[in-house]
């Protein structure tokens, strides 16, 4: 099999990377990634570049992209905007990676006859109340939110569209939350363990009361790599772990599993139109693929993740100081 992963040098597609690289060692991975401040060449730094080459490129670059899926069997769409705290800053980006360069993919794929499976978020379904027992289902209408999530369910409506218009062969997966090694210290849980780090204190948007339904980022892959083998053209599939816990819960656990006190923390500014609550029903998944997570146990997950930062400030700090001063302007 041969692979193009667009944005397998970001968080969750480097992760994505490293575990077909190791569950799949008879194929060979393309990286598309135009290197934002979100992707980073040593995200998937010691892999056999026999086994896994590099293109730097823009996905909204029609020439490019064409070039790119022309060599390979399979798309797995991950590169996008995706952090709710910019897109409410400065939306444009969003609508030009989300929209414009799925579309560019779309019609790359549909140009060459590939196969593609779109990756995107639970966050396209809105939220849930918190004392509501449902959870997202595939056919639970879109009713997103913020820039970030309209633009990712823009681009899944695109991908269904060139599904029925095009007869293009797609899948799509919406997840939840991920958590893991390789994720930028401007998202919740690396910001908050490289906070304590540091020496300061993690920062809880209000009350900390949101809820979200984290999995870890090789779950995710795998769940990924069970739609590729697997799953059914056209479908939808959602995947989650159950792991629902609220953000106070959540920085609590970092500062215990740190050795902290875990009320030591400060409450900063709420997000505007902050949803309240995600929650996936991954029962498709599970049922009719055999799906089945490795971390179920949320708090394993967290120190394991708490245990790559601790080894590996190398790699956040140069991240870190740019990060906060942002922040700091946005008073979060």
């Amino acid at each position: 099999m041969r692979i193009l992963v667009t944005g397998g040098a970001g968080f969750i597609g480097s992760n994505f990377v490293h575990y077909i690289y190791r569950e799949r060692p008879d194929w060979h991975i393309t990286v598309f990634d135009k290197l934002t401040y979100a992707g980073n060449r040593e995200n998937i730094a010691g892999l056999d570049e026999n086994r896994v080459a590099f293109i730097q490129g823009d996905i909204c670059d029609e020439a490019a992209i064409d070039a790119a899926v022309a060599d390979v069997d399979v798309v797995v769409h991950f590169a996008a905007e995706s952090h709710n705290d910019n897109s409410l800053h400065s939306p444009r980006p969003f609508v030009d990676t989300n929209i414009v360069g799925t579309y560019q993919i779309l019609e790359a794929v549909r140009k060459h006859g590939k196969r593609l499976h779109h990756i995107s978020t639970d966050e396209v379904y809105g939220d849930l109340e918190l004392d509501d027992p449902a959870k997202f289902t595939p056919d639970r209408p879109y009713n997103p939110s913020s820039p970030y999530s309209s633009t990712k369910a823009g681009s899944d409506l695109l991908v269904r569209a060139w599904a029925r218009s095009f007869k293009v062969a797609v899948t799509i997966s919406n997840c939840s939350n991920n958590y893991g090694p390789y994720q930028h210290v401007e998202k919740f849980i690396p910001r908050q363990i490289t906070e304590i780090l540091e020496g300061r204190k993690p920062k809880l948007y209000g009350s900390g009361e949101n809820v979200r339904d984290w999995i870890h980022a090789e779950d995710h892959s795998s769940g990924i790599l069970a739609i590729l083998e697997k799953g059914t053209l056209g479908e939808t599939y959602l995947v989650g772990s159950n792991g629902e816990k609220n953000n106070k819960e959540v920085v609590e656990l970092i500062l215990e599993l740190l050795g902290k006190d875990p009320h030591d923390y400060d409450h900063v500014n709420d997000r505007p139109g902050h949803d309240l609550r995600y929650a996936i029903d991954a029962s498709k998944l599970i049922t009719e693929l055999g799906w089945q997570p490795k971390y179920t146990d949320f708090r394993e997950g967290l120190k394991a993740t708490i245990d790559w930062y601790v080894a590996n400030e190398a790699w956040w700090k140069p991240q870190k100081q740019a990060t906060e001063e942002k922040y700091k302007e946005l008073g979060r």
